[in-house]
């Protein structure tokens, strides 16, 4: 006897598995995006806490458990263009993976899209900043200066890399915001190189003075890129990071400083140093909150300038 069941079709392979979370659920056309993700679980000169390789996941997967709607900006981050290009095939010999970032920051950058990179450990930026342009100007936020020459023997290294970016770009086109853990080699080098920096202390105490200073430092600039360590943070806020220092920013006054620089100069950012396991995912919800917000501020931006046109 025939049953009255349809026939069950026959699955084919690539339905039998699931795609890996996208950013905020979000997926346009490579062709179409004017923001590009990428994960970059690089994590090999972890020093303290490792981990920051199973970040990009993590932030995957929290920004899809927060809405979508941004009240500082007034936008909704699905009425944007965004690709999720995927994770970057990262290699044990750290050069190699730097130079695959330099390629995909380059192409990215030249096709006039805007890179978000996922770390990740904060070495990834020496590779994503080669591939920014010698010209541009690099804002970043860390509770540590990362100026070393050498770190345990390493002269590229998520302690040391600030320093090769140094050497590479004009010294005096980069700014550090939110330190508060340096060592005498550091300091000594930042002086010789006009490095300019703003601590912790400072940014709460004067925050006019670094307002005034933030823009003076970006008034001719045409071009910048933002990176963005988690531990800049206090660790009440942000508990799940490699190097947790006290003393830190709080989630607000980061997003405060954050609306007054991510504009139309901004060619790419990034946001490191995330290691999920050392905590019940609170950094990773707050690292998706921000990039939603780098986004939609700098988007504002864009349609500041096209209602002025």
């Amino acid at each position: 006897m025939m049953s009255d069941l349809p026939r069950r079709r026959r699955l084919s392979y690539y339905e039998l598995y699931t795609s890996l979370p996208l950013f905020a659920g979000i997926q346009s056309s490579i062709e179409e995006a004017k923001y590009v993700v990428v994960g970059v679980p690089l994590d090999i000169t972890s020093t303290f806490r490792s981990g920051s390789r199973f970040a990009p996941e993590a932030i995957r997967e929290a920004s899809l458990h927060i809405e979508t709607y941004n009240l500082r900006n007034n936008m909704d981050l699905e009425d944007l263009s965004i690709h999720d290009l995927g994770n970057l095939h990262v290699n044990p010999r750290i050069e190699i993976s730097l130079d695959r970032l330099y390629k995909v920051a380059e192409e990215l950058i030249g096709d006039k899209k805007i890179p978000v990179f996922m770390g990740g450990e904060h070495t990834i930026t020496l590779g994503t900043t080669r591939g920014s342009g010698s010209d541009v100007a690099i804002i970043v936020f860390d509770a540590h200066l990362d100026l070393r020459n050498e770190y345990l023997g390493q002269r590229v290294s998520h302690a040391t890399f600030l320093r090769r970016v140094s050497e590479e770009i004009n010294s005096e086109n980069i700014l550090g915001l939110g330190v508060r853990a340096i060592c005498k080699e550091e300091l000594e080098y930042a002086k010789k190189e006009n490095i300019d920096f703003f601590t912790t202390q400072q940014i709460l105490m004067e925050r006019e003075k670094v307002v005034d200073r933030l823009s003076e430092f970006l008034e001719d600039k045409e071009r910048v890129y933002l990176s963005i360590d988690m531990d800049v943070l206090d660790p009440s806020f942000a508990p799940a990071v490699q190097n947790p220092e006290p003393n830190g920013l709080s989630y607000r006054d980061l997003l405060d400083i954050l609306q007054r620089i991510c504009d139309l100069r901004m060619v790419a950012f990034d946001l490191v140093e995330v290691t999920p396991p050392y905590d019940h995912g609170i950094t990773a919800i707050l690292s998706a909150n921000i990039i939603f917000d780098v986004i939609c501020q700098i988007e504002k931006s864009r349609k500041n300038l096209e209602t002025k046109l």
